[in-house]
């Protein structure tokens, strides 16, 4: 099944997310609808609260990276629970856009590396440091279940110029090529 994209507006992205249990209901099912649904998407994460679920799960597909870096040919992950417990000093910008907020793309400082504590989707626990594609990719996941998008990180000044981009979002003036709600 292939979810529609919750779009900025929407409380459920202002929500903090509740961790959940092996024995969530069909869990492995909703893995696969959310990889089905980023696919659908052309996205490379895709987090809970997106599809109107406050749960502290995102995935990661880092793949359409592979042809410049060619180590992220695989890299498609599941992260449940997550806890991002180190961030490097070193910061760097990067265009991000979302799924939640069509049509919006900004330059974003991060940390460049990260280390952290997550669940597989079989509930093996892992801890892990990440940099690069899939330190950014990450980062901005792991927002969306701390009930944040990306314009947060935006100076004052930057958000008040997309003030009005971001009021027509909540007001459903949008257009993308996906299912939303």
């Amino acid at each position: 099944m292939i979810y529609p994209i919750v779009i900025y507006g929407s409380q459920v992205l202002r929500n903090q997310s509740v961790e959940i249990t092996p024995d969530y209901p069909e869990f492995k099912k909703l893995v696969e609808d959310m990889f089905l649904t980023l696919d659908e998407a052309s996205g490379v994460g895709l987090a809970a609260p997106q599809i109107g679920k406050n749960i502290r799960l995102f995935i990661v597909d880092c793949t359409p990276w592979a042809e410049d870096v060619p180590e992220l040919a695989n890299f498609r992950r599941v992260f449940v629970n997550p806890e991002i417990y180190e961030r490097s000093e070193q910061t760097d910008f990067f265009e991000e856009g979302c799924l939640s907020l069509p049509g919006i793309h900004e330059n974003v400082s991060r940390p460049v590396k990260i280390r952290m504590r997550y669940l597989d989707e079989n509930f093996v626990q892992h801890d892990d440091e990440f940099d690069g594609y899939p330190a950014r990719v990450i980062q901005h996941e792991y927002d969306h279940i701390e009930g944040k998008v990306f314009t947060d990180h935006l100076s004052p000044l930057r958000r008040n110029l997309l003030k009005g981009k971001i009021l027509n979002l909540a007001k459903g003036k949008y257009r993308c090529a996906y299912k939303t709600k």
